[in-house]
């Protein structure tokens, strides 16, 4: 079994993504998506989005990021996926599950599944534009309004040259509102020769249980469970009895029963250390703060800091009201 982490746009990005592999259980990351609008981008844009492609494509913990596309032009995703390539990066994916209006009207994400004829041109385009053996994946959801196109659009994919396919178990328009129809994912992995992940609604260890028994699917992506649960892949692990390596671990301790409160401190100041060196300051408390409204749903205690720390704007206060202790540095070094 496979473990991923799930890319999301605005809150997954590479502070959150160290720390998150560093508590350990990730196989593999998926950026957040860069957007491609009829250009070359430079290699600054892809650094800056995914600067662990200056460390080997990997993060601290020594996981791989694979840099995500987000368009809807062929010839042009051809192009920057070569530049990924050139940059040395673990793999190229592209994104045609982004559910957000403004990305929908510009012919951006999941909007392309309405033409499986263009999604298996993009992914032939971008397939003939990377080194032989470089890895193209690609994720989508079951549909626009409705799931009717699920198989085409797999087929379309998987014929273009994709060589793994992650399916997230919901329309467009049903957003991220419970259920995710995993047997679904099935429908679609039994069209399909490739591998397919699933993804959607996991939170718990016994959700990735029953994904995984609906879908068929040996492995999972995890997106706001992991983000609301820093110890969810190890729950999962175990509870699955899937062994760990070394790498799985990220160096990290086995964590028998997840990450309590009082063991999930370094990760929060790993975070603020990360949040210091690369955010503005008008803008790391509100990062705390969107990290803990997730937290919430697995310590009581981040839903008091979260109240507590609701009305804070000012960083050194946040720092002093959360982080309480001088070990806790109120800037970065």
């Amino acid at each position: 079994m496979r473990l991923l982490l799930a890319p999301m746009e605005g809150l997954l990005d590479h502070t959150l993504r160290d720390v998150l592999t560093r508590a350990g259980g990730i196989d593999r990351c998926v950026s957040e998506f860069i957007r491609v609008t009829g250009t070359l981008l430079p290699e600054r844009v892809f650094l800056r989005i995914v600067p662990e492609l200056r460390h080997g494509g990997c993060t601290p913990a020594g996981v791989p990021v694979r840099p995500q596309l987000m368009g809807s032009d062929p010839a042009c995703l051809a192009d920057n996926a070569a530049r990924v390539a050139a940059l040395r990066a673990p793999g190229v994916d592209l994104n045609f599950g982004c559910p957000a209006k403004v990305v929908n009207r510009h012919g951006g994400g999941a909007a392309l599944l309405d033409d499986p004829e263009l999604l298996w041109r993009i992914v032939r385009e971008v397939r003939s534009a990377v080194p032989t053996g470089f890895a193209v994946s690609a994720k989508m959801r079951l549909g626009t309004r409705d799931d009717s196109r699920a198989e085409d659009c797999a087929r379309a994919l998987a014929e273009g040259g994709a060589q793994e396919l992650v399916v997230h178990a919901r329309t467009r328009e049903q957003g991220y509102r419970p259920p995710a129809w995993w047997h679904r994912i099935a429908d679609v992995r039994a069209a399909v020769a490739i591998p397919v992940v699933a993804n959607g609604e996991i939170w718990t260890a016994q959700d990735a249980r029953a994904a995984r028994e609906a879908s068929g699917c040996e492995d999972l992506m995890l997106g706001r469970g992991m983000v609301a649960d820093p110890g969810l892949a190890h729950q999962i692990r175990q509870a699955l009895q899937v062994s760990l390596t070394p790498q799985d671990m990220g160096g990290a301790a086995p964590l028998a029963q997840g990450l309590d409160w009082s063991g999930l401190q370094p990760l929060l100041l790993q975070f603020w250390l990360n949040v210091c060196a690369h955010v503005t300051p008008p803008q790391r408390a509100g990062r705390m703060k969107q990290w803990l409204f997730y937290l919430r749903r697995r310590h009581p205690q981040a839903q008091e800091a979260y109240d507590t720390l609701r009305t804070v704007t000012d960083s050194r206060e946040l720092a002093r009201r959360l982080l309480g202790s001088a070990a806790w540095p109120m800037e970065s070094p």
